[in-house]
């Protein structure tokens, strides 16, 4: 269930294959879902995290 909330989400706002944490954080809040469902999503479906505030991703 959240996979469809999170993958609708990332058809709305028009990304790929890389995403910022900053977009990411905005997906979980329009899928109305965690931050961390968001990141297990993006491993799962191969979509890079690029632009990391921590800088863990380059």
């Amino acid at each position: 269930m959240s996979d469809d909330k999170i993958k609708k989400a990332l058809q709305e706002t028009g990304i790929g294959d890389m995403i910022t944490c900053e977009q990411a954080f905005a997906v979980a809040d329009k899928a109305k879902v965690s931050r961390g469902a968001v990141g297990d999503y993006c491993t799962r479906n191969r979509v890079k995290i690029r632009g990391c505030q921590l800088g863990c991703f380059k």
